[in-house]
Parts: structure tokens; sequence; C-alpha cells
């Protein structure tokens, strides 16, 4: 590796001070393909959420809201449980055999989701799923991969690639319910899982690790990091959102459109296409005049704002694609910008440390969405949007004081 950083020095020595590195073969490679595996796993997680509180009243249980909110969000609670534990394992025992472990478990509560008799069945297979956590695991394998000066283009690959999961399960789990039925759904879940177990084993390549194990540093050094702390209550925050809101949004759209949940699809697939080709305007100039704090600020003041006008959208079927559309271009760069910005943020002996706690912040929040939109849905579709529109505004306030890392020229 100090041979293709010799190269890369000695190339930009003409040019500008700090021309940007390329990523080596193996660095490449080891990005595509974790980025590949997260997204592989997250869209197995997704594609339950579009269209699971239509398809669960097909099952017995499904029509309580309350326990289709905790079916959705269970996973993330043993997540957020087992997040911290299995980074540490990664470290001891290597993130390959920890991840593949991981996803054996996220098999297994999927075929218990697939067989599943009624909704209590469905929730204790998605807290098997959710104890399979890698996602520090992976992240931590991503730092390992990459030197400092190309991490962050690696971290926003991880990253964007969680968006593009769910914007996938958006076409595609509508679809899937239509001609194979919800157990047909988790079979394809089980399957994506053993696609990851595939990759993990076989595709990622080997990389050497650190001397000094990342997980090893002192947890405090992280958690009295304020911007570290920002941004994890900030993917707390986005996930909470995304989870309540999909409680609601389903059955909104269905009936606002006319749609049954096999055709939803044709909803969701103009929104999602049309918010990506809408947030890359936005991605380029953030990266090009390296305004993360910036787009960071105004992308969550866009889900304030989405998520305050939907009550009175969602009167109408064209105002509220309109309402999605934009929720989803913000939701999409934000899930690209902020691992970036914990990459960029955390002290470099830290990295594996600080997104093992980012990861553990965003199972919570898709814990903590599932069941609180399962519960406020009783209360009408407005009070679940309200309340995350109140979450989104608290987010915005706490953005406003952060402070990128003044070191990172990248």
């Amino acid at each position: 590796m100090s041979n293709s950083e010799g190269k890369g020095t000695g190339r930009s020595a003409g040019g500008a001070g700090h021309a940007k590195l390329k990523l080596t073969p193996v660095e490449r490679k080891a990005s595509i393909t974790l980025a590949l595996l997260f997204a592989s796993r997250m869209l197995g997680l997704f594609l339950l959420t579009p269209i699971f509180a239509v398809a669960a009243t097909t099952i017995p249980g499904g029509n309580d809201t309350a326990r289709v909110g905790l079916a959705l969000g269970a996973y993330g609670l043993t997540q957020a449980i087992m997040q911290i534990p299995l980074g540490m394992a990664s470290d001891r025992w290597g993130r390959r055999s920890v991840i593949v472990a991981g996803m054996v478990l996220f098999i297994v509560g999927g075929v218990v989701c697939a067989l599943a008799t009624n909704i209590n069945w469905i929730i204790l297979g998605r807290i098997i799923q959710g104890v399979g956590a890698v996602s520090a695991a992976i992240t931590a394998w991503v730092a390992d991969a990459t030197r400092p000066e190309v991490r962050t283009r690696a971290m926003a690959m991880v990253g964007g690639s969680i968006g593009l999961s769910f914007a996938v399960s958006l076409v595609l789990s509508p679809l899937l319910v239509g001609e194979f039925g919800l157990s047909g759904l988790f079979w394809a879940i089980s399957l994506l899982g053993f696609l990851c177990l595939l990759i993990a084993a076989f595709v990622v390549p080997a990389v050497p690790r650190d001397k000094d194990p990342i997980i090893q540093a002192k947890p405090r050094d992280v958690l009295m990091h304020t911007d570290l702390l920002r941004l994890n209550f900030g993917v707390f925050c986005l996930h909470f959102i995304l989870m309540s809101i999909f409680i609601v949004a389903p059955g909104l759209l269905a009936h606002l459109g006319g749609y049954d949940s096999e055709h939803l699809w044709e909803v969701y697939l103009p929104v999602i296409l049309l918010s990506f080709v809408l947030m890359v305007p936005a991605v380029f100039y953030t990266e090009t005049r390296h305004a993360h704090k910036l787009a960071l600020e105004v992308a969550v003041a866009g889900l304030v704002v989405v998520l305050a006008l939907l009550p009175l959208a969602s009167k109408g079927f064209g105002p509220t694609v309109v309402m999605f559309v934009g929720f989803f271009i913000a939701f999409n760069i934000l899930e690209a910008l902020q691992p970036s910005l914990v990459s960029r943020v955390a002290p470099p002996e830290l990295k594996g440390l600080a997104l093992g706690f980012y990861n553990t912040a965003q199972s919570l929040g898709v814990f903590a969405g599932g069941v609180s939109g399962g519960l406020l849905v009783s209360h009408g579709n407005s009070a679940v949007f309200l309340v995350a529109a109140a979450l989104a505004f608290l987010w915005f306030v706490t953005a406003r004081g952060f402070q990128q890392d003044k070191s990172v020229t990248a």
C-alpha cells in the first residue's frame, strides 16, 4: 500500500497540494463488495417496511397496529443491544467470521417469519434477525480496508447503499407480496440473507488488520464527542421518522390512490426515481464545495417542512405524493451524508467504535419508530406526521451546532 500511496503522491506533486487520491484496486474491491453486502442486508430488512402494515391484515393478529409496529421495529431493539458486542467480537475473532455468523441468525429469523402462523411468530422472527447485528462490523471492515485519505468516499458508498436499498424495497415488496404473499416475502428476505453470507464468506477481499484494535478504545472518548453525539441523534431521528411514517404510508397511499397492496409499486417507483434524480445536484454540490454542514442543515430543515405539511397534504393523493418525493430527497441525502461525517469527525483511532455507536443509535431509532408509529396511528395519521415533524425540528436545532472537523480537507 505504501507503493500506491507513493505513486499517488508523486502524481499530485506537480498539481494542487490536496489532489484527490485514487482508490487502490484492493480498496475499490473491498469498498464495492462491502457496500453490496450492506445494501443486500438492508434490502432484506427494508423489504418488509413499505407493505407490512397492509399485508399483515391477512394473518391472525395483523389488525393490531401496536403489534404490527412492534414487528417492524423489533429487530431494531435487538440490533441496538448487540451492535457493540458484535463489533468488539469482530475485533477479536475477525470481521468475516462475525458477519457470517450474524447472517446465519438473520436467515434463521427470516425462516421463522416465513413459517409464522400469526403476528407473534413474526415478532419473534424479527427479534432473531436483529441479534445478527453486523452493521458495526461491516463499517469497521471498511475502515480496515481503506486509507484515511479515501475512507470518506468508501463510507459514503456504504451510507448511500442504505438509501438505495430502501428505494429498491419500495418497488420490490409490493410486487413480491402480490405474487407470493407475505410468506413469500419472508422467503425472499431469507434468500437475500444467504446472498450476504456468500458475499461475506467468499467475495470481500482479506485485508490486514490494525495492530491496535479500534474497539479497544475508551467508549467515553466517543460518548463525550459532541459532534458524534449530534450525528448519533440524527440517525436515530431519521430512522424513527422512517419507520413511524411507514406505519401510515402504505394504507394512506392505497386509500387515496385506490391501489391494492400488490400495485403500490406503481406509486413508489416514480416517487423514488424522481427523488434520486433531484438528489444528485445536492450531492454534487456538497462534495465539490465541501458544504457538508450546510447540506446537513438544509436536508433536516426539508424534513421538518415536509412532515409538517403532510397532515394537510394527505387529504389528496397528488399532494401526498409530492410530499413523499420531498421526504425521500432529504432521506437519501442524509443516509449517505451522515456516515461519511462520522468517519470525518471521529478521531482516527476511534472510527470503529464511533461507527458502532452510530449503528446502535440507528437501530434504536428503527425500534422506537416502529413501536411509536403503531401506537400513534390510533390517534390518526396526522398524529404520526406531527410527532415526526417535532422530532425533526429538534434534530435541526441540534444540527445547527455541528462543527465539521477543521482538519479535514478532502
